[in-house]
């Protein structure tokens, strides 16, 4: 199921999307909410009349560096034998549709197109054979980074924590196997990463198994996996689209922050 969290009329709802045809979709209102027992309501409204927005509103993403070989040696970083964790704030989150900020304090702005997993119940210490228990599903993320600021400050609060610098969506997909899926970005419609879920150094598991022993995740958060070689910068005017197989298209334009 392909579950969207949108706006109309003033509302906020979520819906189960359906359809195929990117013109034709439709969403059937969930009553309730993902994370609990819900049920469809029968009452639908076009994807069209709609506005999307983030699929969940995270606690806290959790997001794990240099999980891609390739990518980690393109930037001079040596491979981790362990995950690599750092945190993006809750007010980094926007939609697909929404506007990527270049902030004022950076010269150079980059995408890193990953698989986003969302976390559907409470948990805790989570034992391998239970990881797909706690997961509501998958979605496209982007992490953008300052990267010259990255590199300046060396601890990546500012570098990845600004506004706008998590971009998830269009919606979460609940049934999907993601051991082997393709990630691709295109910038102005042009291709600048492409990779697969299955080049992951560390896996889904170890990643959850790895965040769980120390702290507690709570429904809707967000888990980043890593991103695939290819980064590279954003100007003003740039339209960045990452896609992923099984899940959908998220794309987003880059603006001057006012």
């Amino acid at each position: 199921m392909r579950i969207a969290r949108f706006s109309i009329d003033g509302n906020v709802a979520f819906g189960a999307v359906e359809g195929d045809k990117p013109d034709e979709l439709v969403l059937d209102i969930i009553k309730g909410i993902p994370f609990a027992d819900f049920e469809l309501s029968g009452t639908k409204v076009p994807l069209s009349k709609v506005r999307l927005l983030p699929p969940v509103l995270p606690n806290k993403i959790v997001a794990y560096g240099r999980n891609y070989a390739e990518h980690a040696r393109e930037l001079g970083n040596e491979v981790p034998d362990v995950p690599f964790a750092f945190f993006k704030p809750s007010t980094s989150v926007i939609g697909s549709g929404d506007d990527i900020q270049y902030p004022s304090f950076t010269e150079d702005l980059h995408h890193e197109a990953e698989l986003a997993v969302v976390i559907g119940r409470m948990c805790r210490e989570v034992p391998r054979e239970r990881v797909k228990d706690v997961i509501l599903g998958y979605t496209c993320a982007n992490d953008i980074t300052a990267r010259d600021v990255q590199k300046r400050e060396k601890q990546w609060a500012r570098a990845k924590g600004f506004d706008t610098s998590c971009p998830l969506g269009p919606w979460v997909e609940t049934d999907l196997d993601p051991s082997d899926l393709t990630i691709q970005l295109t910038v102005n419609g042009q291709q600048r990463q492409l990779g697969r879920t299955s080049e992951m150094i560390h896996s889904i598991e170890d990643l959850i198994v790895n965040i769980t022993e120390a702290m507690t995740l709570l429904p809707g958060d967000v888990i980043l996996t890593g991103t695939p070689a290819g980064v590279g910068p954003l100007t003003v005017g740039d339209e960045v689209a990452v896609s992923i197989e099984g899940i959908g298209t998220l794309t987003n334009k880059v603006v001057k922050r006012g």
